[in-house]
């Protein structure tokens, strides 16, 4: 597999944090890093997909409904 080295700021503290978490788990930063990444991207795919999935459904004003709740006697 083929790997692009890319340049990261880390804050300090977060910096220490992530050190420690890759000490204590014996795994690098960078694997650490590419995880963190890949469940970030992988949680946005899901969510692109929920609206994907809710595209064709009818969309409601809200002030639409606050009406019909009004005249229904609900509020």
């Amino acid at each position: 597999m083929s790997t692009k080295r890319a340049t990261v700021y880390f804050d300090p503290t977060l910096h220490r944090a992530l050190r420690l978490k890759a000490a204590e788990t014996e795994q690098s930063i960078s694997i650490l890093v590419n995880e963190a990444v890949k469940q970030s991207l992988a949680e946005d795919a899901g969510d692109l997909a929920a609206f994907d999935e809710r595209a064709l459904e009818p969309e409601f004003l809200f002030e639409t409904v606050v009406k019909g709740l009004r005249a229904s006697g609900k509020l």
